[in-house]
């Protein structure tokens, strides 16, 4: 009798599927000198809650982003506290509070360097990056 031959499976590797994960949250903004979310921003933390529900094992970084304006000690505060309001948000959704990283940026990463308040709005965030088995962020 013959032997069948093996039937060649399509893998895709893991930090693929990292990636597309982590991308579908986009950004949350906030309001100048405020980390208070805001009612525009609940439907992205109810998506990154309601996925994570799903996703027993996934761990996210929530990084706090700031404009230019103020002192680096000031913003790097003020994107702690906006990472902390949205990390709140999420656990209040009933995600563990352990899953859930905070870092703050303050106004060193921003997304848009134009001295406008369209400019400042983008850069007023929190990102959220899926956080990798071996603890790297993924993209």
């Amino acid at each position: 009798m013959a032997k069948a031959e093996p039937k060649k499976v399509e893998t895709v590797p893991v930090k693929e599927v990292t990636e597309a994960k982590s991308s579908q949250f986009g950004t949350i903004l906030f309001d100048f000198d405020k980390y208070t979310v805001r009612e525009d921003a609940k439907p992205t933390l109810k998506a990154v809650a309601d996925w994570m529900m799903k996703n027993k094992d996934a761990k996210i970084i929530l990084g706090g982003h700031c404009d230019e304006r103020g002192t680096n000690e000031y913003n790097l505060a003020l994107g702690e506290k906006r990472a902390k309001s949205a990390r709140d948000y999420i656990v209040s959704a009933g995600v563990t509070k352990k899953r859930l990283d905070t870092i703050s940026y303050g106004e060193e990463k921003p997304l848009c360097k134009e001295q406008t308040e369209d400019c400042w709005q983008k850069n007023r965030r929190v990102q959220f990056v899926h956080q990798t088995s071996s603890g790297k962020a993924g993209k």
